[in-house]
């Protein structure tokens, strides 16, 4: 992947995981409820997740590159358009924050693993946002397998990164996200709307 075009991808790799969402909401409520330590379980299935996500998009999308590279420009129209829309989506919810009453009771890691990957693989909107977000980086001259590393790779990171920051934060952070969480969504939508119009152009 040229470099130029990962750097483009790692800002909207960090623009989604910021972006409000069922694993990001789930960081940040077992951050506040369990701790950092124990949140890094829910946080790594949720990375696990993604990564099966990421795969079965690309390398569906490979199958449709396979048939016809005209279906790439194809998705990459269509892409960008969900992506616009789904910006509108953003900038319109309501701020997220969450309440607690001191910590809960212990959960078995395992349980916190298995429910940050089920958040991940069992949102339909995560599936058709990959399906709609990937094309825009996809290089059909370049290896699919190649490239899936790479950005899976560097989704993952980036998802463990700031879900690690947001677990860390919980308590600073839903109070902030209550007072500002609208003008946070305005920036990540206005973010996905500015990249679902200029890709597509970009050729």
């Amino acid at each position: 992947m040229d470099f130029n075009l990962w750097m483009l991808y790692l800002l909207a790799a960090i623009g989604l995981s910021l972006s409000p969402g069922p694993n990001g909401l789930l960081a940040l409520t077992h951050g506040a409820l369990h701790g950092r330590r124990r949140t890094m379980y829910t946080i790594s299935g949720g990375a696990l997740g993604f990564v099966a996500v990421i795969a079965l998009s690309m390398f569906g999308i490979g199958a449709l590159l396979k048939a016809s590279l005209g279906w790439l420009t194809v998705m990459k129209w269509v892409g960008g358009a969900y992506l616009a829309w789904l910006g509108i989506q953003v900038w319109r919810s309501p701020p997220i924050g969450i309440e607690t009453h001191g910590p809960a009771a212990p959960r078995a890691r395992w349980s916190l693993f298995r429910q940050g990957l089920l958040s991940a693989v069992t949102n339909p909107k995560g599936i058709l946002f990959f399906a709609a977000f990937l094309p825009q980086f996809i290089d059909p001259a370049r290896s699919l397998f190649v490239q899936f590393l790479v950005m899976a790779g560097t989704f993952a990171a980036t998802e463990i990164v700031t879900e690690t920051l947001i677990a860390s934060m919980a308590h600073r952070i839903s109070p902030w996200l209550r007072r500002v969480g609208r003008r946070f969504n305005h920036a990540c939508g206005g973010l996905f709307v500015a990249i679902g119009v200029a890709l597509p152009l970009r050729g």
